[in-house]
């Protein structure tokens, strides 16, 4: 009886050590948001490389009194071209039952009132989550494969899409403390790329925190 009381105990002990704490989730989710934080730009890769673009992204955090999510304000232009983005979204990242990362993805109602709102951020306390729009599929799931990298991707075939002739879209996504690296690509019915790039990820380097 003794014994089986002591496997008992030893396999609750072992849960306990093997489930992440809310502390070590909240951990995890910080940094991740705190390296995502930040302006950041293609530009190294496209000299290297033609077949990129030179594209600034900024991302930063809004809504810092929500306690249950972490928000993120994120906007992406050609650089030659940064007063005219071609990418605003919001993304709210949070913890799921599994313990990975979910970067949800959000359109905003009205994206050209919001150009350049990573100067301002106190602009969107005129909106509140609920007047988002949802891009259903689109999250980004991440999880910690190392110390210095988080990565993942959207669920397969979820993302809709009608770019160019998509029907849905796929995101790749390597976050590291000094660079964000990211490949979105669109597919038709036949499975067929028709957006995006087509060698690899675009490798964004941060600038400054």
């Amino acid at each position: 009886m003794q014994f089986k009381y002591l496997l008992i105990l030893s396999g609750f002990s072992f849960l306990l050590m093997a489930c992440p704490s809310k502390n070590d989730n909240k951990k995890t989710l910080d940094e991740v948001t705190e390296w995502m934080t930040g302006a950041f730009s293609s530009a190294e890769q496209a000299q290297q490389d033609s077949a990129f673009y030179d594209i600034s992204l900024r991302m930063f955090p809004i809504w810092e009194d929500d306690d249950q999510a972490n928000w993120l304000y994120v906007e992406q232009a050609v650089t030659a071209m940064i007063d005219k983005p071609y990418r605003q979204r919001i993304y709210r990242v949070t913890i799921d039952e599994n313990g990975m990362i979910e970067s949800k993805v959000y359109e905003l109602p009205d994206p050209a009132s919001f150009v350049h709102a990573w100067k301002n951020p106190e602009i969107f306390s005129g909106i509140t989550p609920e007047s988002l729009i949802a891009r259903e599929g689109c999250a980004v799931f991440l999880e910690k494969i190392s110390k210095h990298q988080f990565k993942g991707a959207t669920k397969p075939n979820a993302c809709i899409s009608t770019l160019r002739g998509a029907s849905y879209a796929t995101s790749e996504v390597e976050v590291q403390s000094d660079r964000i690296i990211s490949w979105d690509r669109g597919w038709n019915d036949s499975g067929e790329q028709v957006w995006g790039a087509v060698k690899a990820g675009y490798i964004f380097k941060k600038l400054q925190p």
